[in-house]
C-alpha cells in the first residue's frame, strides 16, 4: 500500500504514517490522463476532481484517513478537462471524481470512498461486522438518494446564482425537505457518537461532507444538538483539515 505523503495539485501534504512510507513525484502535461506511476512496488493514487467539488472531497478525506498517497489533478468547473476526449474515457459522463489506482478506473464518489475503505481500510473504514458494514452503507446511500437531493435548491440559489436569479419558493421548498431530514439525522445521532455506531467508519465520510455544506448555507435552521456535536468531531479530524475548512462554493 502506498502510504505516508499525499500529493496534491496545488502541492504536497503529509498524511499519518502507517507502515512503509515514500513519495513519488508524478509530473506530465496537465489536463492528460494517464495510468499512474509505480510506488514502492504499486501504484499511487491518482483522483480527478477540483477540491471544491463535495465528491472530490469525500474522496480526498477518505484517501487521507487511510494514509493513501494519491496526486489529486484539478478537474470540472473552471479548471475544464472533464470534456476531453481523453477524460471521457475515463469517465463518459464527464463529471468528479474519478481515480485511477493501478490500472483500475472507477468514478461514482460513493462506490470510490467503498473501494477505498474495502482494500485499504478493513476492520477501521471498512467495519468487519457485516451489520456495522450495513449500517455505514445505509447513511452512504440516504446522503446520495435524500440529503444531496433535497438541499440541491438552496444550494445551488444561495451560492450559484446571483441575488437577482434566486427563486425563494425553490429555497424554502429545499429547506424544508432538507431540515425534515436533519430531524431524523439530528434523532439518530443522540447517543451515537457516529453514524454506524461507536466507531468512525466509510459512512460518515459523504454524510459529513453533505451535511457541512447544508450547514454552511446561509439560512436559518432549526436546532440540532447531536448533528452538530457530530460535525464537530468530524471536523477535528486531521484528514479534514483543509478541505471542509475551505470555502463553500
Amino acid at each position: 500500500m502506498c502510504i505516508s505523503a499525499s500529493r496534491r495539485s496545488a502541492g504536497v501534504r503529509q498524511a499519518p504514517e502507517r507502515g512503509r512510507t515514500g513519495y513519488a513525484s508524478m509530473k506530465g502535461p496537465r489536463g492528460a490522463p494517464s495510468q499512474c506511476q509505480e510506488f514502492n512496488g504499486g501504484f499511487m493514487l491518482r483522483i480527478w476532481g477540483r477540491l471544491s467539488s463535495v465528491n472530490v472531497q469525500k474522496v480526498v478525506v477518505c484517501a487521507n484517513e487511510l494514509g493513501i498517497a494519491y496526486e489529486r489533478i484539478d478537474a470540472g468547473g473552471k479548471f475544464g478537462v472533464v470534456n476531453t476526449p481523453e477524460y471521457r474515457r475515463l469517465n463518459p459522463n464527464g463529471l468528479v471524481p474519478v481515480i485511477e489506482d493501478g490500472g483500475f478506473v472507477l468514478w461514482e464518489s460513493n462506490a470510490i470512498v467503498r473501494y477505498l475503505a474495502r482494500v485499504h481500510g478493513a476492520g477501521t473504514l471498512w467495519p468487519d461486522d457485516a451489520r456495522e458494514g450495513a449500517d455505514a452503507d445505509r447513511w452512504m446511500d440516504w446522503q446520495a438518494t435524500a440529503v444531496t437531493p433535497a438541499m440541491f435548491g438552496a444550494f445551488w440559489n444561495l451560492i450559484r446564482l446571483e441575488p437577482e436569479h434566486r427563486s425563494p419558493s425553490a429555497i424554502e421548498e429545499s429547506a424544508t425537505k432538507t431540515e425534515a431530514l436533519m430531524a431524523i439525522l439530528d434523532a439518530h445521532l443522540e447517543g451515537r457518537p457516529f453514524v454506524a455506531g461507536a466507531r468512525y467508519t466509510m459512512g460518515d465520510i459523504p454524510l459529513a461532507c453533505a451535511v457541512h455544506r447544508w450547514l454552511g448555507l446561509p439560512l436559518r435552521r432549526g436546532a440540532r444538538p447531536h448533528v452538530e456535536a457530530w460535525m464537530a468531531r468530524i471536523i477535528a479530524r486531521p484528514a479534514y483539515d483543509g478541505v471542509l475548512t475551505l470555502p463553500i462554493v
